[in-house]
């Protein structure tokens, strides 16, 4: 059976807002090193989780996590 993969932009979202892993994992209520493990794929958010970090983002869990690869950023394939 083929691995299933959640795409995610922790990462872009972390950069963007000067967050470091550490303070989203306090935030979460889990350690840092999920955070990276989450951000590099190693590892699939539960649902609950995924959903409270949508909300630490306040943005809709769509903009952050993808069943699909996301579109690199500037490409034309960007809406």
């Amino acid at each position: 059976m083929p691995t299933e993969v959640i795409y995610n932009r922790i990462a872009m979202l972390r950069a963007e807002r000067g967050i470091s892993r550490r303070d989203l994992a306090e935030a979460l209520g889990v350690h840092y090193q999920t955070v990276g493990y989450l951000e590099r794929g190693e590892y699939s958010p539960s649902l609950y989780l995924a959903l409270r970090i949508a909300a630490y983002f306040e943005v809709p869990a769509e903009v952050i996590f993808s069943i699909e690869p996301f579109a690199r950023l500037g490409s034309k394939e960007l809406g």
